[in-house]
């Protein structure tokens, strides 16, 4: 995107911010909030270019409040003022109308505050041209299969107390697969803010080798217990199910979070491990969707001891809590495990004899009181026999509680981190990802 272009939408942006409170009612309040983009997308199959495109995309989120009821319209946001402020006008309208028929909301959260914030974090993307010549340079020969998304994403906020965010991001994703002839596969994500060369053809690299070891006959294993070494992108898959019920304030006073356990003190998981929310790495937005600002970092788990759940407002004034800027969903959203003691180069031999876990899916929980998570291995999984990759494993159902992994039967973390990123389109790209070590792990549970 052009800076004029930029220029144009927080120009535009700001007039809509500065017109809306101009127009409101005395006893009305209100929010609003921006997702934009102008993205790059380009898809391949069997290395060769299938689809690819520019999407130039915005929309409004208006929140109107008034005596303690509230409503949401949506509406498309181009940065020409004559035509937003009419789409606008007309939402606030329909909005007042609205507003009358609807029930009081007694744990609406106005908006309050004069947070101010501006960010724009500038990358290297490739550009749109020099895409697929790069993409598929290393990978020409092979059956390669991914979606590349790059570009800018914006997100912003105003409300009528005086708060205003602007958060302006350059970044990428591409998630892709290897394909074997007999149809395995193995899948790897690439991501950032600025495309390093010599970084994707160190991930081809190790993809190619794997590939290679898919070609041995595959094993068949039993279910069992095994010692198993999870990558960064299955430790990732792990970490995103504490979004689902588990580290949220509401559903650990509901009774609904798998983490309500380490909340009563009543277990403890290993002091291996820690988790925290860290934004500093400028991925996604510290503000939320009232335009509280949440903390730059935020310890989680320290030490296998929950010391914060993520509060909103809303929980807040429902249950007589403190808020820390927690979204709506009150999930993580730049979530970071500390590394440890493992280094690469002990993977397989601290393995030993095991399962090489590359990545996870249809995961779920089984009994999320007790913290236990079903799923499935896929893509590029081995099986290790005295710290050599011997075969590909057969996909693989697990049952297993968190309190266990990540408790009890933490072997170790690896000292290195891994980026796994947000790869998800619908309505908009998504921002962000997980900063994950890979972990090793005794006697995981296997059940079919």
């Amino acid at each position: 995107m052009k800076i004029e272009e930029l220029s144009g939408l927080e120009v535009s942006f700001n007039r809509l911010i500065e017109t809306l409170l101009i127009k409101k009612a005395e006893d009305e309040q209100f929010t609003v909030r921006l997702s934009s983009e102008i993205s790059q997308f380009t898809r391949f199959n069997h290395a060769k270019v299938r689809q690819t495109g520019c999407v130039a995309d915005g929309w409004i989120e208006l929140t109107l409040m008034q005596n303690q009821r509230n409503s949401v319209r949506q509406f498309p946001f181009t940065g020409n003022w004559e035509v937003d402020w009419q789409l606008a006008y007309t939402a606030l309208q329909e909005l007042r109308d609205e507003l009358i028929l609807l029930p009081i909301d007694p744990y609406l959260v106005l908006p309050s505050g004069t947070n101010i914030s501006r960010e724009i974090h500038s990358g290297n993307l490739l550009a749109a041209e020099a895409v697929v010549p790069t993409v598929l340079e290393l990978v020409a020969e092979l059956d390669f299969t991914g979606i590349y998304a790059g570009g800018v994403v914006i997100k912003a906020y105003g409300d009528s107390s005086g708060q205003k965010h602007w958060f302006s991001t350059d970044s990428f994703t591409l998630d892709y697969s290897l394909f074997s002839p007999s149809g395995q596969a193995v899948k790897r994500t690439f991501a950032g803010s600025d495309w390093n060369e010599s970084t994707y053809i160190a991930k081809i690299s190790e993809a190619k080798k794997q590939l290679e070891l898919l070609a041995h006959p595959t094993k068949e294993l039993p279910r069992g217990q095994y010692k198993t070494y999870f990558a960064p992108a299955a430790v990732a898959d792990l970490l995103l199910m504490l979004s689902w019920g588990a580290v949220s304030e509401a559903d650990i006073q509901q009774g609904n979070s798998a983490l309500a356990a380490l909340w009563r003190q009543e277990k403890q998981l290993s002091p291996r491990f820690s988790l925290k929310e860290n934004f500093q790495r400028g991925l996604v937005p510290r503000f939320n969707e009232l335009g509280e600002m949440a903390a730059p970092e935020l310890p989680v788990i320290e030490k296998g001891y929950l010391v914060n759940t993520l509060v909103n407002s809303r929980t807040a004034k429902e249950y007589q809590k403190i808020a820390n800027g927690a979204n709506g969903s009150e999930t993580l959203r730049a979530p970071e495990v500390s590394t440890r003691n493992l280094g690469f180069e002990q993977i397989l031999p601290s393995l030993d004899t095991g399962l090489y876990v590359s990545n996870l899916h249809y995961l779920n929980w089984s009994d999320r009181h007790t913290g236990r998570i079903t799923g499935m291995t896929r893509y590029a999984c081995f099986w290790v026999e005295n710290g050599e990759i011997i075969a590909p494993i057969e996909n693989l159902r697990f049952d297993e509680s968190l309190y266990r992994f990540w408790g009890e039967n933490l072997i170790d973390l690896t000292t290195f981190q891994e980026f796994i990123p947000e790869v998800g389109t619908y309505d908009s790209r998504q921002l962000g990802g997980s900063l994950v070590p890979g972990m090793l792990v005794e006697d995981f549970t296997y059940t079919l």
